[in-house]
């Protein structure tokens, strides 16, 4: 994890079907794990009705799209394969 550790990222607020969390499955273990952190942190933040500090808010330039490559690969994996169970 960074130093700064960032706020929420766009990327970890995706609602989870069955092709979000195999591409969050599939995510190195150290995103993942960045990932959970920073999850835990506003959950956590959100029961003690706090805000993150603003100089820990992750900048729109900072906020990557970490889980997307992953998740077109499931997809494009998944209808790929039902489009083989069609034959």
């Amino acid at each position: 994890m960074a130093a700064r550790a960032p706020g929420l990222m766009r990327d970890d607020t995706v609602y989870e079907n069955e092709d979000v969390k195999e591409a969050i499955r599939r995510l190195p273990e150290d995103v993942r794990n960045e990932r959970l952190f920073r999850i835990k942190r506003a959950l956590d933040l959100s029961m003690r009705q706090q805000i993150l500090p603003k100089e820990q808010w992750i900048k729109y330039e900072e906020d990557k799209h970490y889980l997307e490559p992953y998740l077109k690969e499931v997809i494009r994996e998944r209808l790929e394969r039902e489009e083989w169970e069609k034959k």
